[in-house]
């Protein structure tokens, strides 16, 4: 289409004298093409002026479209030579500003691509000068060790584009900031100074042909100042300078300027490199609040200096820096940007009105206030562009008088000046109202409510904390005060509530960060306040990770669980990206603290109960058993081989196996192992199967325990492995199988009713999975199984009698006594159901628990485990009611129906009770196994008992007195069922005594022995 056909408006001549002329000197033009002549002429002297000199190429220009001859001018650019370049370059610039300026007025181009041509041809001026430049210095010999070839690079030099031209925005008669670098690694370090002094020189050279103002013109303003430290430091610096300078002392408007910092001239590829690394000081990795108040510091810093505080008033107004003017839409955007920009890549655009839409897509701007700053910002650039085409000046000022305004409005194309400028007036005021509410605070300082006598002695401390030594952190935190006091004395306790902030303020190691996202986000105070006085172990954790913050704001806190395969996959990812060991150990470690906060938070304000809150805890435990699990294995491979066989497989016992964990449970683990045949691992030192799986075992043990930066993982406990704390830490498949067929106690086998594989090789899982549930339909016998249980209550009563009333552990009637009836209801009816409420289902379903029964015992272990969950997450001491705060006490009652403490504790009485009840009602009217062996027929010389009395008795001393007891024990009696019934006396009270040892022996010794065959190897 031909540049007539395009054509949807044009100005209106001001001066009607030199309209006339326009039209007489392009009186072969069809009308709507001199209409646009006229217009523009009668509005801008200086435009007059290049249609007069440029009149030949522009008849060209107008014959066609402008886009073909637009680049045709940019192909003469490229080929200009070093000595062409002054000439060459301004006549260039005089078509291109004719060129784009008719394309602007015309209607053709809109403005983005208005502002795209003047930034490609800004960007091509400068690359091609300093290509030149560069290859005239190599040809010289002052850049060592370059050779012609590095020209193509400019020897590793590179100008970044600054402001409007790095975000493809430049305006019509636009200086350019540019921050001009060199590689230095493209050099030996003793020619470091040589090579510096000369991209120096070239540097100062390109500013002096752009900006030189000749007969012919000039190219473009050509700043240098954005660069660090420009007062003091060269023209053009190494890169490897500018990254210290920022890593150390980068500002937040130095942070802002960089968000639309690009490449536009010399080695673009080390750019965008040098650019990679400066990513971490541009966009940090947690939500930035700071930066608000640092923009509004900034605007008003300008609007100080440049005089532009008061009413709007058109005449002389500045559209870029006041009231509703560019920049206020600009930093309205940038600082969003800066905000969030560092968790979600996408927000890291450089136009202003493509960063606006990215943000309503996100949700941190409303759509419509995105799409009003939008339409107004493009508005108010027309008009800029207008105010500098006039006579070339880099000008953003409104004329001071009513005439110079109407001029502003002819060349809008409007006919009246009135209508125009109400509508301007009403567009500034628009984006005033818009931006100013988001920088709050300039709003006037409020009262401080009035707080207790004990609260006031609190907070007069408060300055000397590490987080307000600052004047910034104490200035944001004193706008803080009035709304933080106020939320802190309406809280049911106001001495307990500012105590427990007191706390975490104690514990925070900064606070410009997090009082500037509190000021932002009001609301967080609540949730602040709400965990400080319930929970003191997650406010600790807050106030030295204060980012998880983050999260909350975004919204991504307080959505659903995620559930164990995205947990995992999230972990895996992370550690992913990490190739360094103890990195990957401690990043779990951050990780798992991340969650574990977000699920104490939910339990806390009540999102989830208790149930839920354990199933969560323990996902998460069994997520980080399946990511780190693989590399603890890659890790202790790379010394000593790959496993052996078929691997191993991580067996969760316990609650973990039952799938509820609390806030500070331990992990119940066994590991199983199948080296299938193979004797040794092969690796740089290699090691024998069964060392070799004992030694990982130990691996992840420390993997999970072992204290770093970040903490502990969990603690660990292995001794449901067979034979405790005597046998190996990993057991071979084969032994795993003897030793539970033909060794193990009920109670070991009432606690493989809560097994299931949670990490390792996932076929080898599945086949001790099986193995499990082949076990528990063999040992599904009534008496036996009552018979262990009657043994494991009296044990457990007398070893680990209940603490207090609130212990919803030990006792009659209380947690474990219900998990204990749990399990052996699932090896009664042989099912393979691990958690409590499936297993007492089972058991009903077999007949041997009633409903009623399972009723009464779910009923008071869902309200242990509710009071359970809330004590562990209040303190790590036993919990005393009495002693918490109405909010503890309030987080403790909720989900009890308990309307206080005394009626809580009330109630607890109750359903222990009646739970006990219908436990012992279940024992009673179960078949009694064979009387158990009197202690008196199995030790009746009294020999093993005598010898748990013996202090400092050695393991020989023990096995002579075992082989004693063996010879003297009565014909009829049977030695296994024997060492049973001493094991059941001595081992629960002294777990470590040498004679438990030997007895375990003798006892492990005797199967072998009956398979072995004889009598001898039976009596031994």
């Amino acid at each position: 289409m031909s540049f007539a056909s395009r054509l949807t408006r044009a100005p209106l001549a001001h001066e009607p004298d030199r309209a006339a002329e326009a039209a007489d000197r392009f009186a072969a033009q069809p009308p709507e093409i001199r209409a646009l002549l006229e217009g523009t002429a009668g509005c801008s002297p200086y435009l007059w002026g290049l249609m007069t000199r440029e009149a030949d190429w522009l008849e060209d220009l107008l014959a066609g479209a402008p886009e073909p001859v637009f680049a045709a001018l940019m192909d003469e650019v490229r080929g200009l030579s070093l000595e062409a370049l002054k000439p060459g370059l301004r006549q260039a610039k005089r078509r291109a500003a004719l060129l784009i300026a008719l394309a602007d007025l015309g209607g053709l181009w809109p403005l983005e691509a208005v502002t795209g041509a003047l930034t490609d041809f800004a960007d091509l001026c400068v690359d091609v000068t300093i290509r030149r430049l560069v290859a005239a210095e190599i040809a010289r010999g002052r850049l060592p060790g370059l050779s012609e070839a590095d020209a193509d690079t400019a020897g590793g030099m590179v100008a970044l584009a600054m402001g409007k031209q790095g975000a493809h925005e430049l305006n019509y008669s636009s200086d350019i900031d540019l921050i001009c670098l060199f590689d230095q690694d493209r050099f030996d370090p003793a020619d470091f100074h040589e090579a510096r002094s000369a991209f120096v020189k070239i540097t100062r050279r390109m500013t002096a042909i752009l900006s030189e103002a000749t007969g012919e013109g000039y190219v473009f303003r050509t700043d240098l100042r954005l660069r660090p430290d420009a007062s003091v430091t060269p023209v053009c610096m190494s890169m490897e300078a500018a990254e210290r300078y920022y890593e150390s002392l980068g500002r937040t408007w130095e942070r802002a300027a960089h968000i639309k910092a690009r490449p536009c001239a010399g080695d673009i590829e080390a750019g965008w490199a040098y650019l990679d690394r400066l990513r971490p000081f541009v966009w940090r990795k947690h939500l930035d609040f700071a930066a608000i108040q640092d923009a509004h510091d900034m605007r008003l810093r300008i609007r100080s200096h440049k005089g532009l505080h008061g009413g709007l008033v058109l005449e002389g107004h500045d559209m870029k820096l006041g009231q509703g003017g560019i920049r206020e839409i600009e930093f309205f955007t940038q600082t969003r940007q800066i905000i969030a920009g560092g968790r979600d890549p996408e927000l890291r655009v450089r136009g202003t009105v493509e960063g606006l839409a990215r943000l309503a897509a996100k949700g941190w701007v409303p759509e419509e206030v995105a799409e009003t700053l939008t339409a107004d910002y493009r508005a108010h650039r027309e008009i800029e562009h207008r105010l500098q085409m006039v006579n070339d000046a880099q000008t953003h000022l409104l004329p001071n008088s009513a005439e110079g305004i109407v001029r502003i409005a002819h060349f809008c194309g409007a006919p009246e000046a009135g209508p125009w400028r109400d509508a301007l007036a009403a567009r500034l005021r628009r984006v005033a109202g818009l931006t100013e509410g988001f920088f709050a605070p300039g709003k006037p300082a409020e009262d401080l409510p009035e707080i207790p006598k004990t609260a006031a002695e609190i907070v007069e401390r408060w300055p000397r904390y590490p987080c307000l030594r600052t004047t910034r952190a104490q200035e944001i935190f004193n706008r803080l005060k009035p709304d933080l006091f106020s939320r802190l004395t309406k809280a049911p306790r106001p001495d307990e509530a500012f105590a427990a902030f007191d706390g975490f303020l104690a514990g925070l190691p900064a606070g410009v960060q997090l009082f500037s996202l509190f000021e932002a986000n009001p609301h967080l105070i609540d949730l602040l306040i709400d965990i400080t006085s319930v929970s003191p172990e997650l406010a600790q954790y807050l106030s030295r990770n204060a980012r998880v913050l983050d999260a909350v704001i975004g919204g991504s806190f307080f959505e659903d669980w995620p559930g164990r395969a995205a947990l995992t996959g999230a972990l895996d990812d992370r550690l992913g990206a990490l190739g360094d060991y103890e990195a990957q150990l401690d990043a779990a470690r951050a990780w798992v603290r991340e969650w574990h906060f977000r699920i104490g938070v939910h339990f806390l304000r009540g999102l989830i109960d208790a149930r839920a809150a354990g199933a969560e805890y323990a996902d998460l435990a069994e997520a980080v058993l399946a990511a780190l699990w693989p590399r603890v294995v890659a890790q202790f491979a790379a010394k000593h081989g790959d496993p052996p066989g078929k691997g191993a497989v991580v067996l969760g016992m316990g609650s973990l196996g039952a799938g509820a964990l609390s806030a500070r449970s331990d992990l119940d683990l066994i590991v199983i192992y199948d080296a299938d045949g193979v004797e040794a691992s092969d690796g740089r030192r290699p090691l024998a199967s069964r060392a070799y799986y004992a030694k990982l075992t130990q691996a992840l043990v420390t993997a999970l325990t072992a204290p770093m930066a970040e903490g502990r993982l969990y603690e660990v406990d292995m001794r449901l492995r067979p034979s405790g704390n005597q046998g190996p830490v990993a057991t071979s498949l084969q032994s795993f199988r003897n030793y539970q067929r033909d060794e193990a106690w009920t109670w070991e086998h009432l606690a493989l009713t809560r097994a299931r594989p949670v990490a390792g090789d996932a076929a080898l899982g599945a086949e001790v999975e099986s193995f499990r549930r082949a076990l528990i339909a063999d040992k599904a016998d009534v008496a036996r199984t009552v018979a262990g249980i009657v043994d494991m209550r009296r044990r457990l009563a007398g070893a680990k009698p209940a603490k207090s009333t609130w212990d919803g552990k030990q006792g009659p009637g209380r947690g474990q006594d219900i998990e204990l009836i749990a399990t052996a209801a699932a090896l009664i009816a042989a099912s393979p159901a691990t958690s409590v409420a499936e297993q007492m289902g089972a058991g009903v379903e077999a007949g041997w628990l009633r409903q009623d029964e399972a009723d009464v015992l779910g009923a008071s272990y869902r309200l242990q485990r509710q009071i359970q969950g809330a004590a562990k997450l209040i303190s790590d001491t036993p919990l005393d009611a009495a002693r918490l705060g109405e909010s503890g006490q309030a987080f403790l009652l909720r989900g009890t129906g308990a309307e206080d403490v005394a009626a809580l504790e009330d109630l607890l009485e109750i359903q222990r009770a009646a739970a006990a009840t219908a436990i012992e009602a279940v024992i009673a009217r179960s078949p009694a196994e064979e009387k158990e062996m009197r202690i008196e027929l199995a030790d009746p010389r009294g020999v093993i008992r005598e010898s748990y009395r013996i202090e400092g008795i050695g393991a020989p001393e023990c096995r002579s007195i075992f082989l004693d007891w063996a010879i003297g024990l009565p014909e009829g009696i049977d030695p296994q069922r024997a060492l049973r019934r001493l094991l059941a006396e001595h081992a629960a009270a002294a777990p470590d005594h040498p004679m438990t040892a030997v007895l375990r022996a003798g006892l492990n010794a005797g199967p072998q022995a009956r398979r072995r065959g004889g009598a001898h190897g039976r009596r031994s």
